[in-house]
Parts: structure tokens; C-alpha cells; sequence
């Protein structure tokens, strides 16, 4: 890599942490309907995210802070897949691992918390398996 590219990367990861968002929240299970989706769509996802996600999300309630869905976020609109449902995409990390929060347009909340206080995580592995995580952890997700 040329020295200039080197430091417009390192800039580009100052700039990125400077802008992040950090939001805490405790981890629940939630209803599985995220493999079952996944499996009639996985390709619209992976053409979206650019990563093949796995076939299940980690739900993360938020206590104090509330995450309204980004104007700017990745959408799979019903439309394109011939469905009844268009999700929204916001990218975020969590563990330091690229990620997305999922919202459907159709998203009531959950636990009786409305869907600004929900995060529903997806990436490529199985979070609960690869950290440890189970019901009740507190977790930390970054958002720009």
C-alpha cells in the first residue's frame, strides 16, 4: 500500500470513531422469524449488506437511548422480492465486527417497548455463540 493511501485510511478511522455513537442495551431472545426470512431471501440480503448474514439476529433492548431508523439506511423494499414487507438496514458494529440492525417497516416493538428501543442485530456468525452472549448481557453497538 502507497503511504498516502495508508494515511487517508488512518484518517478515514479517526473520522469513523469521532462520529460513532455507542449504544448500550441488554440482550433478549426474540421470536426466530429472522432464519426463517433469511432463508427465502438470503440472496437480496447479500446483495444489500454485502455479507452472507447468519440465520438468526441478537435482540438488544435499549434502556436509556432510543435509535430511530437512519433516513440514509440500506433498504430491501417488498417490491423487489415480491413480499409484503420492506426492512431497513443501518450498519453498526458490535465486538468490533461489522454488522446491521434490521427494522421491518411493520415493526410494533417488542417486551412493550417500541421499536426505537429495539435492536435487532444481524452479521455473518452466530453472535451468542461466537462471544458468550445470553439473555440479560449488557451489550455495546456502535452506530455512525
Amino acid at each position: 500500500m502507497r503511504p498516502l493511501a495508508r494515511n487517508v485510511d488512518f484518517i478515514n478511522n479517526i473520522i469513523r470513531v469521532l462520529v460513532m455513537t455507542v449504544l448500550r442495551g441488554i440482550v433478549r431472545s426474540g421470536e426466530g422469524d429472522f432464519s426463517f426470512w433469511l432463508a427465502k431471501l438470503e440472496s437480496y440480503y447479500t446483495q444489500k449488506t454485502g455479507m452472507k448474514l447468519y440465520p438468526g439476529t441478537l435482540n438488544v433492548h435499549l434502556s436509556d437511548a432510543i435509535f430511530p431508523t437512519p433516513k440514509d439506511s440500506i433498504r430491501l423494499e417488498k417490491e423487489e422480492y415480491g413480499g409484503r414487507v420492506s426492512v431497513s438496514m443501518a450498519p453498526c458494529r458490535i465486538f468490533g465486527r461489522k454488522a446491521f440492525i434490521l427494522r421491518p417497516d411493520t415493526d410494533d416493538g417488542k417486551f412493550g417497548d417500541p421499536p426505537e428501543r429495539i435492536l435487532e442485530i444481524a452479521t455473518d456468525v452466530g453472535i451468542r455463540d461466537t462471544y458468550g452472549v445470553k439473555d440479560g448481557d449488557i451489550v455495546e453497538v456502535e452506530v455512525s
